[in-house]
């Protein structure tokens, strides 16, 4: 398979970021909303688990030094408070109604929490990467400012924050408690956002709660086909399945929820929708998956922005 290394952070670019490289938060456009986000230094990282980690499996190496470019991270998973309002088709401007022209999801067949919570902070959950990647397009077109899903490497980046250990935390497993939510503790379900401790960069729930899509088509030899030294690695998607995911859920145990494992989607996740063809926008066997943002230093040009927002394909 030909390996696929897009550098967000390189090639031509509209414009530097004015912005100050610091916490800011983005308002949600006609709404109450917003999304915190905090700036992650670049930087190089060993990318994947070492053969003796306990609960390691085979995808997550070999292990590559790599480099980061500096990025912008969601403090939280995006809620469905902030994902209400891309997927309202109705916005209210100046006390009167208009329909806008983005993209927007179809009614869902089921109640997608379900029954899990939506209001008040819960993560959104059963969205498709290609949703996720649309909310992302949403945020675009009504900031101006470019947002999109975090790369594989990024993710992992930001979550170990400086921590070479199976969790930022350490090694023991006894007290993921106090960091996430997961099988042992969640009850059967997710909860609101940001109710545990964060790692060492203020990033909440990169463990457990829901799972994380990323940008990246999954391959289980990844690693093998990065080199060391690469700069900002991202296997774009040209398939419908896999993708990757990462973090773990209030689902999983504690080895799925270490800094380098991974996990891919299936069309085992669509399996109880009855459309023909099946949903662009929603998974209904996914109570587990969500998502966070990143906003990149440096801004593609706008062909590159256009050719990521189109990827990936649409359910057959």
């Amino acid at each position: 398979m030909k390996r696929f290394i897009l550098l967000f952070s390189t090639g031509v670019f509209l414009y530097f970021v004015e912005q100050p490289f610091e916490p800011y938060d983005q308002a949600i456009k006609n709404s109450k909303e917003k999304i915190s986000m905090i700036p992650v230094q670049g930087g190089e990282f060993v990318i994947g688990s070492p053969a003796t980690e306990a609960g390691r499996n085979e995808d997550e190496g070999p292990q590559k030094k790599i480099k980061i470019s500096p990025f912008w991270m969601s403090k939280y998973e995006i809620t469905w408070d902030t994902y209400l309002v891309f997927q309202n088709r109705e916005l209210e401007t100046a006390g009167q109604t208009k329909v806008d022209a983005i993209a927007r999801p179809t009614k869902p067949y089921v109640e997608m929490s379900f029954g899990q919570g939506k209001n008040g902070g819960f993560p959104v959950c059963n969205v498709t990467q290609y949703a996720a990647r649309a909310y992302c397009k949403w945020l675009y077109q009504t900031t101006g400012v470019f947002y999109r899903l975090p790369t594989e490497a990024e993710w992992e980046y930001a979550a170990r924050a400086g921590s070479t250990s199976p969790y930022y935390f350490g090694d023991d497993s006894k007290v993921l408690g106090e960091y996430a939510w997961y099988f042992e503790n969640s009850d059967g379900a997710y909860k609101k956002v940001g109710l545990k401790k964060p790692n060492q960069w203020g990033f909440y729930d990169m463990y457990g709660n829901v799972s994380e899509w990323t940008s990246d088509q999954y391959f289980a030899e990844s690693y093998g086909k990065i080199k060391e030294g690469d700069v900002d690695p991202y296997f774009s998607p040209k398939d419908l399945y896999p993708h990757t995911i990462r973090g773990g859920s209030w689902d999983d145990d504690p080895q799925l929820l270490r800094s380098a494992a991974r996990a891919y989607s299936t069309p085992k996740l669509k399996q109880i929708d009855p459309q023909i063809p099946r949903s662009k926008w929603w998974m209904t066997n996914a109570p587990f998956l969500g998502f966070r943002i990143v906003r990149p230093v440096k801004v593609p040009d706008k062909e590159e922005i256009e050719k990521y927002y189109e990827l990936p394909p649409k359910d057959i």
